[in-house]
């Protein structure tokens, strides 16, 4: 599956579950409830996935943890926020480019309407 499929199916599932819950639970409610329907559709996933980082040749284990990290190519960073703001897409490009992964999202389940808090980032796509 390419990484704009994965996509897909994440934002579907996203507005699905932003749709029964509402906005305004804890981030942790929804990366667990995302990342069961997500497993449920038969996509390999990963939480709280520990991503290192080398500075000046010393590797440090604990880069940074991305929210979750789907079929090893997309990187979703959940909020329940009022707002997204610049430097929430900042630290979503900086995990893509450590990873090397192509394509993340920032799901912000704080927003009235899902679609709107949906932010889409891409790396050397």
């Amino acid at each position: 599956m390419i990484e704009n499929e994965i996509g897909t199916i994440i934002v579907e599932t996203a507005i699905a579950i932003h749709r029964e819950l509402g906005p305004g639970l804890m981030e942790t409610v929804y990366e667990v409830v995302l990342y069961d329907a997500l497993k449920r559709k038969g996509l390999k996933i990963e939480r709280q996935v520990s991503v290192p980082i080398t500075y000046q040749d010393i590797k440090f284990e604990e880069g940074f943890r991305a929210d979750l990290i789907v079929e090893n190519k997309v990187i979703v960073e959940l909020k329940s926020v009022e707002s997204i703001i610049a430097a929430h897409k900042k630290q979503l490009q900086t995990y893509l480019r450590l990873t090397g992964c192509k394509l993340g999202y920032i799901l912000n389940f704080g927003e009235e309407l899902m679609k709107n808090g949906i932010s889409r980032s891409v790396n050397k796509l």
